[in-house]
């Protein structure tokens, strides 16, 4: 494991010597881990990148080169540099696992420590957790477009860093991609490689037929063919199906066999393909495409009537291309007293959507009992407790004259939080990657279509307790807002 300690913010650490020095390091705090608004307009989002937390949590200690750097800053007194060099997290995190579906205000990760560590993570827990699920909610969407046909990550050399490849193929298998062209990932996460061959395969031999069947009786089992190196409908698919031919003429016989297309009008050119392999009896050949797709364009695609049944998606995918950012938050929300209450905290803004929620808190899942889908989330004080038995009103936190009562009986009420360290231990199993997109596409299917729609997607609210708003609104008249 890296040791990602200094992978903070510098003002996380002059604030660590400053609760130091005046005797404030040892008082318990909680923080909040949350995103304010859904990212690409959808109507939810993906938790992802709990396991590389969990990692960077174990690892978290000063050796003796980091002691030295922050030594020659020339900021940090040697009290304090004594003091981190037996330093390590002894506080209790509970987090939401991954692969679940999430939406905003609801903490995806909350930390209770004193605050000289709590505040030391914060960086590290926003950049792992923000990236993750930026990503895999971006490819819940490519995946959601291309309606069950499959979706293939291949965006690595246009990552922004090793880093952002490596977890970004994680985050898009997760999210319901079957592969990656990723092979560190592949290594690093058992989850599914795979690839064809560049244009350059096909200009390194005399001629394109050559290419092809050389191609094809190396991998019998995956001849997928590019087709478009000199012309797609005149040269590449034709030759492709004379490929094909002659495979089968020698006796070999084709697994998994079709053309890929990397450029021109894509609709058009499926559809003709699509004939001349029929016409050829090729009917089960895979047609997949690639060139600057992303969730819209395959849209598109599909409503153009495009005969494309495989899709790889790279640079728009992998960068998040429209929309570059998370904008998960990390925020104070309540700090222990003498007596060990709970006292809380409020961050207050002129913008509602900014204000935060206070106190110790927990998040609940509330599903239509009959159907199993998603109703609403509920944000509750950490020591309610309810009984599904009983009705349930539910209301909107900033318009709360919008309200809603479930009977009792007629739902369900799941908590999302789940410990991950208590004391400093980790007390929770990381699943593999596999169990992890399993999760995110059941999550998925929890959820009403209208909630699913790339466009206008219907909200899925989040709600507070009564206990909670109460709680909100006593703080905001006390501090005047």
């Amino acid at each position: 494991m890296r040791n990602l300690t200094l992978l903070t913010d510098f003002y996380e650490l002059t604030m660590m010597q400053g609760y130091f020095k005046s005797g404030k390091a040892g008082e318990k705090v909680i923080f909040d881990m949350f995103y304010r608004k859904n990212p690409f307009g959808n109507g939810f989002a993906i938790c992802c990148g709990l396991e590389q937390v969990v990692e960077y949590i174990r690892n978290l200690n000063f050796n003796e080169e980091d002691i030295d750097y922050l030594r020659s800053l020339h900021v940090f007194e040697e009290d304090f540099i004594d003091y981190l060099r037996g330093f390590h997290f002894t506080g209790d995190i509970y987090a939401i696992p991954e692969g679940t579906v999430v939406f905003p205000k609801e903490p995806l990760v909350k930390v209770i420590a004193p605050v000289i560590e709590a505040q030391l993570v914060e960086t590290a827990i926003l950049n792992i957790i923000n990236h993750q699920s930026l990503i895999a909610t971006k490819a819940a969407r490519v995946v959601h477009a291309a309606q069950g046909d499959g979706v293939m990550e291949f965006g690595l050399r246009r990552a922004q860093g090793p880093d952002a490849g490596i977890y970004g193929a994680r985050a898009s298998i997760i999210a319901g991609c079957i592969a990656t062209s990723n092979v560190f990932s592949g290594q690093k996460f058992s989850i599914p490689v795979m690839g064809t061959h560049a244009h350059s395969w096909i200009m390194s031999f005399p001629t394109e037929l050559e290419a092809f069947v050389t191609y094809g009786r190396l991998y019998p089992n995956s001849c997928i063919l590019l087709v478009d190196t000199y012309d797609t409908l005149k040269s590449g698919v034709k030759n492709a199906i004379r490929c094909f031919d002659i495979l089968k003429q020698e006796g070999i016989q084709l697994g998994r066999y079709g053309i890929r297309m990397d450029s021109g009008d894509l609709a058009y050119l499926s559809k003709k393909a699509k004939e001349m392999l029929d016409n050829a009896g090729y009917t089960d050949a895979i047609i997949s495409a690639s060139n600057d797709l992303d969730e819209d364009l395959i849209s598109s695609l599909k409503l153009q009537g495009a005969t494309i049944n495989a899709w790889g998606v790279g640079t728009k995918l992998i960068t998040s291309e429209n929309k570059p950012s998370f904008g998960g938050v990390y925020k104070l929300a309540a700090i222990q007293g003498k007596d060990g209450e709970w006292i809380p905290k409020i961050k207050i803004s002129e913008n509602s959507e900014k204000i935060t929620n206070p106190g110790n808190k927990q998040i609940y899942r509330i599903a239509e009992k009959e159907s199993g889908k998603v109703f609403a989330d509920y944000i509750a004080l950490e020591e309610e407790h309810f009984s599904t038995e009983e009705d349930l009103t539910l209301f909107d936190p900033v318009d709360s004259w919008k309200k809603t009562t479930l009977k009792g009986g007629t739902y369900t009420m799941k908590p999302l939080l789940e410990a991950i360290f208590q004391g400093g231990k980790l007390v929770y199993s990381c699943p593999d990657v596999a169990e992890i997109r399993k999760r995110a596409e059941e999550e998925r299917k929890s959820l009403w279509d209208e909630c699913k729609r790339l466009k206008n997607p219907h909200k899925v609210h989040v709600d507070l307790s009564d206990k909670l708003y109460a709680l909100k609104n006593s703080l905001l008249q006390k501090y005047g807002a």
